[in-house]
């Protein structure tokens, strides 16, 4: 019997053909064994199209994830404040495209970064939305609340007036020296009488000829729709005569509820043949369009000086009206009071007294020299006269001396006797 375990095929038999175990040195035994190798790459995944499509999609994933952030930083500088601490007006001319704006709000400080806002601008589909004009940037405005504001037209308005009685020179010269107007003056000056007195409004950049052209269509149209309106028995022959007789009662008064009441005076003269015996019509006379010097007097030698305006010589009236008149004269005259007055002077507190008859207004003329000789003795109390001479060897004229009118309006008295 074999009690060998090797010859019976018992566990721990060695087969017959195993390898013989080969000894390892202890580096050996140390070094790590290598792993499984990868598969090998198919023959697809080796081509250039897939390389190169793989790039570009890397490369618009990059893309696209920076220009997500360049859009929300960007969004970010759009809407916060912006660097000026003062805010300050801002002048958009026509015609200018949104990189010029927004290269010019950059020079001027009122934005940050001129490529943020036109990209602002064009990505709110705003790039042919923004207006001319000047606008009033506020501090801190963002470059959307500038957006904002040259998209709306809210521009800063300036204003010029025109008062009641300037002549057309005197208008004119106010256009002229209106800094916020651009443009020239015309060469031609338009006649007397025909500028509307009013206020326009209007944004910088406006031209002088805009504002020359709007203030003779209103006067042409107020003149008309007055015209058209007045009472059926005046003594003018024509609206030129109107629009005269007008400028004249806008300069013998400044009163509201004398007007109509002045005009009535004048046009019972007319209609009676009477002389209008006017002061303001010897000024325009003498002066013309620019006016007489605030401390020139009327002489009694201006009385009797030839001109054609001066209604102390001429029958009828003047040959042009004498300066703009307003609506309240213009309807004055179209629509007087109906009184039998021939006359008025100066009460001494701002307004007139009225006569009809030469001897009424005498009377009122003696009252006003009385008041006027008062006013004069209480004034010379308190000024030291002594030594002081009088150089006018010409006299100013005594106001109110029996004429029409005497003036309380800014030019000085009529004088003269009633005819």
């Amino acid at each position: 019997m074999n009690t060998n375990p090797a010859s019976n095929g018992e566990l721990g038999q060695r087969p017959a053909t195993s390898s013989p175990i080969v000894p390892k040195t202890a580096s050996e035994a140390l070094r790590p064994e290598a792993g499984t190798p990868p598969p090998k790459r198919s023959r697809a995944s080796r081509s250039q199209l897939v390389v190169f499509m793989n790039f570009v999609i890397s490369s618009v994933m990059l893309m696209v994830l920076a220009a997500g952030v360049a859009v929300y930083f960007g969004k970010q500088e759009f809407t916060e404040p912006g660097p000026s601490a003062n805010g300050d007006t801002f002048l958009v001319k026509p015609n200018t495209g949104v990189q010029d704006i927004a290269d010019q709000l950059e020079r001027r400080g009122l934005v940050s970064d001129a490529r943020i806002f036109r990209l602002g601008v064009r990505a709110f589909g705003n790039d042919s939305a923004l207006k001319a004009g000047e606008y009033e940037i506020k501090p801190r405005a963002s470059m959307r609340d500038i957006m904002e504001l040259l998209k709306s037209g809210k521009s800063v308005m300036y204003s010029l007036t025109v008062p009641e009685g300037l002549t057309v020179e005197q208008a004119l010269q106010r256009i002229a020296d209106e800094t916020a107007l651009s443009g020239d003056m015309p060469a031609t000056i338009p006649s007397e009488g025909s500028l509307a007195t009013d206020t326009l409004r209007f944004t910088r950049g406006a031209t002088r000829q805009q504002m020359i052209d709007k203030l003779l269509a209103d006067q042409k149209k107020l003149v008309d729709d007055v015209w058209q309106r007045r009472a059926p028995d005046l003594p003018l022959a024509n609206v030129e005569e109107f629009v005269t007789l007008a400028s004249i009662v806008e300069k013998e008064t400044g009163k509201g509820d004398e007007r109509s009441r002045v005009a009535a005076v004048f046009l019972n003269r007319l209609a009676k043949g009477m002389r209008l015996q006017s002061d303001p019509t010897i000024i325009y006379g003498l002066f013309g369009g620019k006016g007489k010097p605030a401390d020139r007097p009327i002489y009694q030698s201006d009385i009797q000086k030839q001109t054609p305006y001066n209604t102390y010589l001429i029958n009828g009236l003047p040959p042009t009206p004498i300066a703009n008149p307003g609506r309240a004269a213009l309807e004055a005259v179209a629509n007087p009071s109906k009184t039998d007055d021939l006359y008025f002077v100066a009460d001494g507190n701002g307004g007139h007294v009225f006569a009809a008859t030469l001897e009424e207004h005498n009377e009122n003329v003696a009252r006003y020299r009385a008041l006027q000789k008062k006013q004069a003795d209480e004034a010379a109390k308190t000024i030291n006269t002594s030594g002081a001479g009088d150089g006018n060897v010409d006299k100013p004229a005594d106001a109110g001396a029996a004429g029409p009118a005497d003036g309380g309006d800014d030019n000085g008295g009529d004088a003269g006797a009633a005819q």
